[in-house]
C-alpha cells in the first residue's frame, strides 16, 4: 500500500496502518535527525517525539506534498529545537533532569563496512553551522534534490545550494583530504 492509502485507513481507525507507517519511515527519521544532533542517545528521543506528532497530527497532513517531506519537516524543527536547548544545557552547565550529565556521542556504526570514515564525516559534520550540516546530509546522505531540500527546509534553491557548497568545502579543510569530493561526485 502506498502512504496515502495507509493515511487513509489509519484516519478510518486503523492503527495497524499507522505501524506500517511507522516502520517505513523510522530509520529515515533516524539518521536524519542523527546528522543533525550527532547522537545516538538524542535522535532516538526526536524519533518518538516524531512517531508521537505524526500520530497525533495526521489528520493534518496536506497531501499536496508528500508524506517524506512532511515528516522531514517535522524532524527538522524538532531536532533543531534540541539541538537549541542542548547547546543552552551545555552553555549553563545544566544536567538532565536526573542529576546526568547529558550524554556525547554513541557510536552505531559499528556493523558498518566503512566505520571510520563515516565516523571522521559525524565529527566534521559537528564542526560545521547546523543549517549547513542539515542540507549536507539531506543531499549527500538522504540524496535529496535541491528542491526538496528546499521543500523541507522552507529556504531557498540559491540558499541551498550555497549551503551545501560552503559545507562541503569546510569538510573537505576540516578532513583534510578529497576523499569527501570523491565520495561526492564534485557537485556545484
Amino acid at each position: 500500500m502506498d502512504d496515502k492509502e495507509l493515511i487513509k485507513k489509519f484516519l478510518q481507525g486503523d492503527d495497524n496502518s499507522f505501524n506500517q507507517l511507522a516502520k517505513r519511515y523510522i530509520d529515515k527519521i533516524y539518521w536524519h535527525s542523527r546528522r543533525i544532533l550527532g547522537n545516538h542517545f538524542d535522535a532516538d528521543e526526536i524519533v518518538q517525539q516524531v512517531l508521537v506528532v505524526m500520530y497525533e497530527k495526521l489528520h493534518t497532513f496536506n497531501s499536496d506534498s508528500s508524506l517524506y517531506t512532511w515528516i522531514y519537516k517535522i524532524t527538522y524543527t524538532r531536532s533543531l529545537n534540541l539541538l537549541k536547548k542542548n547547546s543552552i544545557k551545555r552553555f549553563f552547565g545544566i544536567d538532565d533532569e536526573n542529576g546526568n550529565e547529558i550524554p556525547s556521542e554513541y557510536s552505531t556504526m559499528e556493523n558498518l563496512e566503512n566505520k571510520e570514515m563515516l565516523g571522521l564525516i559525524d565529527k566534521a559534520l559537528l564542526k560545521i553551522p547546523p543549517k549547513q550540516r542539515e542540507v549536507f546530509s539531506l543531499r549527500h546522505f538522504e540524496e535529496l534534490s535541491y528542491q526538496e531540500i528546499s521543500n523541507i527546509t522552507g529556504k531557498s534553491i540559491g540558499s541551498i545550494k550555497a549551503n551545501y557548497f560552503h559545507a562541503f568545502n569546510k569538510l573537505k579543510e576540516i578532513l583534510g583530504m578529497d576523499e569527501v569530493e570523491a565520495r561526492n561526485g564534485k557537485e556545484n
